[in-house]
């Protein structure tokens, strides 16, 4: 990942339970306290919408999420 500010997202909501409660139920919320680009949050917020970014299988995250990193 290329954003650092992406990269504290994805740590703080797979490593800490009660972030990743807090992103399941208010994604947006939790998006906020990071300062992503408009881009950063659409991909993260449509990832979510599409696999649930926490929940979803690794695979399935990496099919997805690996394209987008190159354009983030």
């Amino acid at each position: 990942m290329k954003s650092e500010a992406m990269q504290q997202l994805v740590k703080k909501i797979f490593k800490d339970e009660k972030s990743k409660a807090e992103f399941i139920s208010n994604p947006e919320a939790v998006i906020a306290q990071f300062d992503l680009t408009d881009q950063e949050k659409k991909a993260v917020l449509n990832t979510h919408a599409r696999l649930g970014l926490v929940t979803g299988d690794s695979q399935q995250l990496e099919a997805v999420i690996g394209p987008l990193l190159h354009w983030i």
